[in-house]
């Protein structure tokens, strides 16, 4: 079966969020130019850029428009919703089920976002974790936050400075208690996990000189999603999102961190009888499945099988058989610069 792979970037804001500080005209030329074949833009509490027009191809970018639901914690990612849902920033009390029941009732879905994400205290950067996991109804869940990954490297003066100018050197992949919960959940229903941007082009001044933290062009190098379809995008952007959002919430997706490799030529599938498993995917299990992994480089392979490490291996092409059933994914590191640095995580293959 041909599979086609996109990749993306899910979760960022524009100058329409009111904490936003770049247009989207430089927000898509920066994407055009990193590559990106789409991009799901997340500003806080309204749909302003839908309501404008912006969701559409731009050049060889699809812009799909979402909202970031975001009182003061549980923040919520919402697409296909058919208005914006508003919650004051500084509300603490509501409860996400009610946000999430909403959504769902619009016709709409959503993926929790940062859920483990600590803040940076040296800075004063609050903390906006996910701290209610009695909710049901969310389909995805961000497993790799950039922002909660390279915000936790910030630790005195000396190593902030260097993490600020070579972030990627200081990203650690996805927190260990975030990968754990993630398996756990996928033990009894499928949550699709996703790479998260969460950028807004932050303004600072240094010596009265003011200078985005992360402008998009040089964000846009890091952390990515990729979904993989069975049909080509046609150019026709409604019919073009729904493959990308549907693939997305079926698990046909990985994400990865870009900037040292780019991740496009990997795969993940299972062969079972001669049929083809993808992330995802769920299956029976008879007998001489055998799981494949493939790179475009070699790297540090890590099959686990409901979360446990099963096998690890440095190769660039993997093929193990399989005796038993269970939720199979894969992660990779890759070495570069002397050090395994995190790279590629994919989405479970669910074998019961």
């Amino acid at each position: 079966m041909k599979i086609f792979d996109y990749a993306g970037v899910i979760h960022f804001h524009s100058s329409f969020s009111f904490d936003g500080h770049s247009p989207l005209a430089t927000i898509l030329r920066a994407a055009n130019k990193n590559g990106l074949d789409f991009l799901m833009l997340t500003d806080h509490d309204h749909l302003r850029a839908r309501d404008e027009g912006w969701e559409r191809w731009h050049n060889n970018t699809l812009l799909i428009v979402g909202q970031e639901i975001s009182p003061r914690f549980n923040h919520y990612l919402a697409f296909n919703t058919v208005s914006a849902i508003f919650y004051p920033k500084d509300a603490q009390n509501i409860p996400p089920q009610k946000y999430i029941d909403e959504v769902t009732a619009q016709g709409g879905f959503g993926l929790i976002a940062h859920p483990d994400h600590g803040g940076a205290p040296m800075f004063h950067v609050k903390h906006y974790p996910w701290n209610d996991w009695t909710v049901s109804g969310y389909k995805g869940i961000s497993v790799w936050d950039f922002m909660t990954d390279w915000q936790s490297s910030l630790q005195g003066y000396f190593k902030s400075l260097l993490s600020f100018l070579f972030p990627a050197w200081f990203l650690s992949g996805p927190k260990p208690v975030t990968l754990s919960r993630w398996d756990k959940l996928n033990q009894t229903q499928k949550i699709t996990g996703f790479g998260e941007l969460d950028n807004h082009a932050t303004r600072n001044k240094i010596l009265g000189m003011s200078f985005a933290a992360f402008s998009f062009a040089r964000a846009f190098k890091f952390i990515s999603t990729h979904v993989l379809t069975e049909e080509k995008l046609s150019g026709e952007g409604p019919k073009d999102k729904e493959g990308i959002l549907q693939a997305l919430l079926a698990g046909r997706a990985y994400f990865a961190l870009e900037y040292f490799r780019k991740a496009r030529g990997f795969s993940f599938f299972i062969e079972q009888q001669d049929k083809f498993y993808q992330m995802g995917d769920e299956f029976k299990f008879s007998d001489k499945a055998i799981l494949n992994v493939s790179l475009p480089a070699e790297a540090l392979v890590r099959v686990l099988r409901n979360g446990l490490l099963t096998q690890e291996e440095r190769t660039s092409r993997l093929s193990r058989q399989i005796s038993e059933p269970g939720v199979y994914r894969a992660e990779v590191y890759l070495k570069a610069y002397g050090k395994l640095r995190p790279w590629i995580f994919s989405n479970p293959i669910f074998i019961r």
